[in-house]
């Protein structure tokens, strides 16, 4: 290795500490845990490319989304797991689901969540990827997965596709925001206002009640309980805004000062 190769590796080196000194201190603080993650521009072009939110948002917010994902990519772990094969463009998606639900809160990370495990397809609640019985797309871990989440690969890249209504990615974020309180209730208090709270709980038990009694468009699964509620509605709310805030004003409207949609 020559004096120039030396000095290459060197700048690379300063470059990526210098990167993740700038992140960490503008983000969260977050022990930072994987290094290397795709160049800056690699990134953009995915998140371009697949994420509908991020092409939405001006330029300015971009660079903060961009800055936000680099962020969640430099401290979370993303393993593919049960002979899954995952690539620089499935970590992107996963850090870009993280980032949706929380990106009008500057403060705010996940700082209960380590590792995101990928699997090849569906699961069961034994994480077995082969028995017959199995139907889970994601899961938030816990027991002895405490502090990991599991998404299934084909489910992570159908939530970004061009026509898509759900995201599962999205959905187990929300439920891990949810969690942050210490119970997975569909008031996620740590972000909500307290203002909004008994709002937020009537409308919740008015749609679930309607779900339940076949007067909702909205899909079923949602009234399983109020903190698959919030998950659902969330993911709507992201996914197809214009549609819920046409078929849901009321339900839209919350969500929207929930998530401080308006900054």
């Amino acid at each position: 290795m020559d004096g120039q190769e030396v000095l290459m590796l060197i700048l690379i080196f300063v470059i990526g500490d210098v990167l993740i000194y700038f992140v960490w201190k503008n983000v969260g603080n977050k022990r930072v845990v994987t290094p290397i993650i795709p160049e800056e521009g690699s990134i953009r072009e995915v998140l371009l490319d697949r994420v509908r939110f991020f092409k939405n948002l001006k330029p300015a917010q971009q660079d903060v989304f961009l800055k936000r994902v680099v962020y969640f990519l430099h401290t979370t772990k993303i393993s593919a797991e049960k002979g899954s094969v995952i690539t620089d463009e499935h970590r992107v998606l996963v850090a870009a689901s993280a980032t949706i639900p929380l990106f009008h809160f500057e403060t705010w990370s996940y700082e209960y969540l380590d590792e995101v495990l990928i699997y090849p397809g569906t699961f069961n609640e034994k994480y077995n990827t082969q028995e017959a019985n199995r139907n889970i797309l994601g899961m938030v871990g816990d027991g002895v997965m405490h502090r990991k989440m599991i998404l299934s690969l084909p489910a992570l890249l159908s939530g970004f596709s061009k026509n898509s209504d759900s995201n599962t990615a999205i959905h187990e974020f929300v439920h891990l925001i949810d969690k942050a309180d210490g119970e997975v209730d569909g008031v996620p208090e740590y972000l909500i206002p307290k203002e909004l709270i008994q709002p937020w709980m009537e409308e919740m038990e008015q749609t679930i009640s309607e779900i339940r009694r076949n007067k909702s468009d909205i899909r079923d699964y949602e009234a399983t309980n109020n903190g698959e509620f919030l998950a659902v509605v969330s993911e709507y709310f992201f996914q197809k805004p214009k549609m819920l805030k046409a078929d849901h004003p009321e339900l839209y409207e919350l969500l929207d000062e929930i998530y401080c949609a308006k900054k």
